[in-house]
């Protein structure tokens, strides 16, 4: 009988812990949604600074192999949008990179003057523990004013991003996984 049950309650704590691996799954980014990953048309850089990127999280890059690629790249060879010694080079036209570290990631298209185009990513990764919160942009700081006889104006910082549907679905697995597992385990 014993052994039943210790068969039973290692069982289950397998399945929940499946279920529980699956639930913190990081969040799938279409880059550039709808039009994917071109050189027209789409703010790259508008694009990120509304979605919060976190270790764990995947970027998927929708693209005509024939007209582009994804380099990953260096910080330096971002700005001078240089191929040359890329980092990684994705070219199936479907590619999902996972992003393992936290700091920034960069992405150019490699094919010459895409990039300069603006067909080119710059990401902030935060650590998996962090949470939701606003993934800050880079770009330029404009300073308070002043002139003394206007009020003084700050720049404002973006806002946090509301919770997705699919951090609100993983909040629910884990209240299900864990009510589970001490129900199993009252039970024993």
């Amino acid at each position: 009988m014993v052994l039943i049950k210790s068969n039973v309650l290692f069982t289950s704590l397998l399945i929940l812990a499946a279920l529980f691996g699956v639930a913190l799954g990081g969040t799938v980014h279409k880059v550039g949604d709808s039009n994917g990953w071109t050189m027209i048309g789409v703010d790259y850089e508008a694009w990120a600074s509304s979605r919060t990127f976190q270790v764990g999280d995947s970027l998927v890059f929708k693209y005509n192999n024939k007209l582009h690629d994804v380099t990953q790249v260096t910080l330096n060879d971002f700005e001078l949008c240089e191929p040359s010694k890329p980092l990684e080079r994705y070219q199936t036209g479907s590619d999902s990179v996972t992003l393992t570290k936290p700091g920034f990631q960069n992405f150019i298209c490699g094919v010459p003057g895409h990039c300069d185009l603006g067909q080119k990513l710059r990401i902030l990764v935060l650590p998996a523990s962090l949470g939701p919160v606003a993934a800050p942009v880079p770009g330029p700081v404009r300073s308070p004013s002043t002139s003394s006889s206007s009020p003084s104006r700050y720049q404002m910082s973006p806002s946090p991003a509301p919770h997705s549907a699919a951090s609100n679905c993983s909040t629910v697995w884990i209240g299900v996984s864990v009510t589970a597992i001490l129900s199993l385990l009252i039970l024993v």
